[in-house]
């Protein structure tokens, strides 16, 4: 479990606090999304969970965060990465290898991975990405979207309880995109992996998280589980968030009074397409 008490952040050469007196907490086997527009805070809230605060960003930090009881003020960035791994928005940032193999490998013999374990390993973590045939290509010949698919990989290898990914699919295009989240939703479901992930692609959030953060200028506004949160979509557009158009859809229906009487807000909480066209099939059954 991650615990959060009172936690408060300011970078060293700002005059505003980046996060500001948070408190919650994540359980174990939790698929967390985190929204909110730029500057409100999603990367420092980030590197808060991966230990990058305060020992690598430095400012002023009050507060305290835990993960399984271990605070990570007293335990480094590099003692944490066993059991929270982290995807960072800057990719080209994590890449240390000149092939794709070793950045695999640079990892599990850093952390003394037995040697037994090491191909099953990267084999695995390639075969998850669907990026066997880069095994032994130069990372400076891959694209964006494949360099990001390598250090996924390499993450991955680690088998680690927590991913913390900020915006892991900013250099995918959409069928990529999908399918990091659907292997988000397998390691979630199928190994209990705790998911935390900072994403723009808020469709792609609503479809596949649990619960989902919402930060404003450095506080969260709401936390909750998906559907209960996106009830407070108009506070959330009034935050900079654009909301997912099956959203808008039904709120305006719910306006317009064209869903049956008594219908709940909470109804009409959409979070794929699909679940859209059922619930217009509904409303055109029930309104009279």
């Amino acid at each position: 479990m991650i615990e959060i008490q009172e936690l408060t952040f300011k970078y060293t050469d700002s005059q505003q606090n980046a996060l500001e007196n948070i408190s919650l907490e994540i359980q174990k086997g939790d698929f967390v999304g985190i929204i909110g527009e730029s500057g409100a805070g999603k990367t420092t809230f980030c590197n808060c969970l991966n230990g990058l605060i305060p020992h690598h960003h430095t400012g002023d930090f009050y507060g305290s965060v835990k993960i399984e009881g271990q605070d990570t003020f007293e335990i480094k960035p590099d003692k944490l990465a066993l059991k929270v791994g982290s995807v960072f928005q800057d990719i080209e940032s994590q890449i240390v290898s000149y092939f794709v193999e070793d950045e695999i490998l640079f990892g599990l013999e850093n952390f003394g991975i037995p040697a037994e374990q090491i191909e099953g390993r990267i084999t695995n973590a390639l075969e998850a990405l669907d990026i066997s045939e880069l095994r032994h290509r130069e990372i400076n010949t891959l694209s964006g979207g494949q360099k990001q698919k390598v250090v996924f990989a390499a993450i991955l290898a680690l088998q680690p309880d927590y991913l913390v990914l900020d915006e892991p699919t900013g250099e995918l295009d959409p069928a990529s995109s999908l399918q990091i989240f659907k292997l988000l939703k397998k390691l979630n479901e199928e190994k209990g992996i705790t998911i935390i992930i900072a994403e723009q692609k808020i469709m792609l959030l609503c479809e596949f998280v649990k619960k989902l953060i919402v930060l404003e200028k450095g506080q969260i506004v709401h936390y909750g589980e998906i559907r209960s949160t996106l009830t407070h979509q108009k506070e959330m557009e009034e935050a900079g968030i654009n909301c997912p158009r099956v959203l808008t859809l039904t709120g305006k229906m719910m306006d317009e009074g064209l869903t049956p009487v008594g219908m709940k807000k909470e109804e009409r909480i959409c979070l794929n397409t699909q679940e859209a066209a059922d619930f217009v099939k509904k409303c055109i059954g029930g309104v009279k």
